[in-house]
């Protein structure tokens, strides 16, 4: 025969007394169980931690709901840090998405006119200020240099991709340049 022990039934403390009800602290609280949600992909939520003041003082507080931290007191929310890559996608759609110039328009025209400053010989007809231009010319200046470069660096992708890499470095620009020959490419 097998011998089975049995367990001794479970005794409860006998209720205080009202003399020792009031000497002795109250139990501590029970912290609340996180429940289950749904997974929404990212981070798990933080375990919650127990406040410096709940851990010195135990004791009730007078009245149901406890001080909360003011906004001075409460840590700095940080910036949600997206995945590598994640921002590079969306700026490539916007800027599919959009017609607008790329370049700022003052700094391309200060180069636009530096340049020509440079290559003009002829100073005696002209002020001080060098050429005059009109804002159309120098629009469509921006424009054409703009679709220029567009192309040149959608080539040197291509290039990149070609030697199975998404980095873009010098040398693809330079052999883009190269393929396009002197037309579209070096003079």
């Amino acid at each position: 025969m097998a011998m089975t022990t049995q367990k001794a039934p479970k005794r409860r403390a006998p209720p205080p007394s009202p003399e020792q009800a009031d000497s002795s602290p109250p139990p501590p609280k029970r912290a609340k169980a996180a429940t289950a949600r749904k997974s929404t992909g990212g981070r798990p939520p933080r375990p919650q931690q127990r406040r410096e003041e709940d851990e010195e003082d135990d004791a009730p507080r007078a009245g149901p709901s406890r001080r909360r931290p003011s906004a001075a007191e409460k840590a700095p929310r940080k910036k949600p840090r997206f995945r590598p890559g994640t921002v590079a996608l969306r700026e490539i759609r916007k800027y599919q998405k959009s017609t607008d110039l790329l370049l700022r328009k003052l700094p391309f025209a200060r180069v636009v006119r530096e340049i020509a400053l440079d290559m003009t010989t002829d100073m005696n007809n002209y002020d001080d200020n060098g050429l005059r231009w009109q804002s159309s010319a120098i629009l469509a200046l921006q424009e054409a240099s703009e679709a220029f470069l567009v192309h040149l660096f959608e080539d040197a992708n291509l290039c990149a991709i070609h030697a199975k890499r998404v980095t873009l470095m010098a040398r693809d620009i330079q052999l883009a340049r190269r393929i396009r020959g002197p037309w579209a490419g070096i003079s």
